[in-house]
This record gives C-alpha cells, sequence and structure tokens, in this order.
C-alpha cells in the first residue's frame, strides 16, 4: 500500500459540501472522494501512471 501523507487543504464551503454529498452518494468518505476525484483527474491528464495490475486480482476458482 502506497504510503498516506496528511495535508491541510483550504476549500470553499460550497465544494466541501458538494463533494461531502458526492461521496455519500458514492459510499465512500470525504477524504476517499477527494482522492479519488485528484486520481481521476491526474490519470485522464497522464499525469499518474496506471497499476499494470489489480492490487487484488479477484481468484478465479477454475484455476485454483
Amino acid at each position: 500500500m502506497a504510503e498516506k501523507k496528511a495535508f491541510p487543504l483550504r476549500i470553499s464551503a460550497e465544494v466541501l459540501d458538494a463533494t461531502q454529498r458526492w461521496a455519500e452518494d458514492e459510499l465512500r468518505s470525504l477524504n476517499a472522494q477527494i482522492e479519488y476525484v485528484l486520481r481521476e483527474a491526474l490519470r485522464k491528464a497522464g499525469r499518474l501512471k496506471v497499476d499494470a495490475a489489480p492490487a487484488n486480482p479477484p481468484t478465479d476458482p477454475a484455476q485454483e
């Protein structure tokens, strides 16, 4: 798992409230939602490498 770092964030109340509602709709914490949105934006901009394989790939019972 990647190292997590704490970072203070100044954000408008309007943006914070909208992000909180979005997080609740997607059953995420506010922190997880902010990280998700940032990761997606970085990925779409080509600024974040996409993992070659998922961290926890699904297992196939037929191959066990």
